[in-house]
């Protein structure tokens, strides 16, 4: 099953949180039809215009790694913290703005997401920074922690624009005062 990400109404009002569901997600299904888009794009946004969730198991590495934490997408903190895995329109408009920082930066890089990609976007932008010796040192650890018992590293394939849209999902949550629930 994995993990998704479900929109919900913010705050919760009773025990428990009322999902969004499509009505909140409307433009979304009118990617689905849109001229030369990839079919994994088309599955995201068919499924976020029917359900108003994300199967967000895919993106949580590369997330984590955009975002310098771990179980951003699981909203790990307020498990940790005895509340409910949930990411508030606050925390979705964070993980929107880094990743259209990211989405904007990788469009120099072309139409396909890989491991190989993200670490050159990531590079570039630690080091036109300050510290950028110590930040391409944390950046190579954390690359490395990616690579599987046998050093290969994530066959992460995006294409560009699924996470376009996977961007707009969590800038939608965020602008609409919407919350995210993390349902395993």
């Amino acid at each position: 099953m994995g993990l998704d990400n479900v929109a919900v109404q913010w705050p919760r009002t009773g025990s428990f949180y009322e999902p969004v569901g499509p009505a909140g997600f409307p433009e979304f299904g009118e990617l689905v039809d849109a001229p030369r888009i990839p079919a994994p794009t088309a599955t995201l946004a068919g499924h976020i215009a029917k359900t108003g969730a994300v199967h967000a198991t895919p993106y949580t590495e590369l997330v984590d790694l955009l975002l310098g934490l771990q179980g951003v997408l699981y909203a790990t903190d307020a498990s940790a913290e005895d509340e409910d895995p949930v990411i508030d329109p606050d925390g979705c408009a964070w993980i929107a703005g880094g990743l259209e920082r990211f989405v904007e930066a990788h469009r120099a890089y072309g139409d396909l997401v890989t491991f190989g990609t993200v670490g050159a976007v990531l590079r570039a932008a630690i080091s036109a920074g300050r510290l950028a010796e110590q930040q391409l040192r944390w950046l190579d650890a954390r690359l490395d922690g990616l690579r599987d018992d046998t050093g290969q590293v994530p066959q992460w394939s995006f294409p560009h624009t699924e996470l376009v849209v996977l961007t707009r999902f969590y800038r939608r949550c965020a602008d609409q005062g919407f919350a995210v629930y993390a349902d395993f």
